[in-house]
């Protein structure tokens, strides 16, 4: 079956202990594209993620996925996720935790060498394969979750600063990898605080004290600056308060 893989944010407003996190957002994220979520630590990142996802409810407004409201388990299904803290077994290798996430997933004995393999080269951990996780620096806890999400293929693929305490030689791997994903139909949703990388998206978000400061085509967004940096975006937004 062929999905669009389409996002619709409708009013969406969430607070925690009557702080206000995110304040009527209302988008559509385009199917088959990368989209970035950019923002400084607290802009409401992760928790929009976490809306999108159905881990948590809004105060009010809604997140639509090809028709369907979410949270819905068959949606859901078609979803990777990456959060900010990994959900890696310490005791376990690279490939035990693998093998394990496959299982959930009901993957094959032969799909599961065969993705493993390719996902390990993927994130630079072929070496470590054997390696008890809790050996493991934190940048390569993230490029082994990078691979457990990938395991089953998902559909749409949300990332929550999944470049963080990463190489730039591999980083830039990995984003090339983001790339192929894209040309093959997934939709990717990234987030991060790291300017530079809005330029290797489609699309971007540009999130400041849970409201959204800007949402184009990053092609439009950058025709907007005066020196082809983001950023400007943010400062000028600061200077109109």
């Amino acid at each position: 079956m062929s999905f669009r893989n389409m996002i619709t944010i409708e009013h969406l407003n969430k607070s925690f202990d009557k702080n206000k996190v995110l304040d009527d957002l209302s988008f559509e994220l385009h199917g088959g594209k990368m989209t970035c979520l950019l923002g400084a630590s607290g802009a409401g990142k992760t928790t929009l993620i976490r809306l999108m996802l159905g881990a948590i409810k809004p105060d009010s407004g809604r997140v639509v996925i090809d028709g369907t409201e979410m949270p819905n388990l068959l949606i859901l299904g078609r979803i990777g996720f990456m959060p900010q803290d990994d959900a890696l077994y310490n005791n376990l290798t690279a490939m035990e935790n693998l093998r394990f996430y496959a299982g959930l997933h009901h993957i094959s004995k032969d799909l599961f060498q065969q993705r493993a393999k390719t996902l390990l080269e993927m994130v630079g951990l072929t070496g470590d394969a054997n390696r008890l996780v809790d050996k493991f620096s934190g940048g390569m806890r993230k490029r082994l979750s990078l691979a457990v999400v990938a395991l089953n293929e998902p559909q749409i693929m949300m990332l929550d600063e999944p470049t963080v305490g990463i190489d730039p030689v591999l980083r830039r791997s990995i984003w090339q990898q983001f790339r192929q994903w894209c040309n093959e139909g997934k939709t990717l949703i990234i987030s991060t605080h790291v300017m530079d990388e809005v330029d290797r998206c489609d699309y971007a978000v540009l999130l400041q004290e849970g409201r959204i400061r800007a949402y184009d085509s990053v092609d439009n967004l950058l025709a907007q600056t005066t020196n082809g940096k983001i950023e400007e975006l943010f400062l000028r937004k600061e200077d109109a308060k």
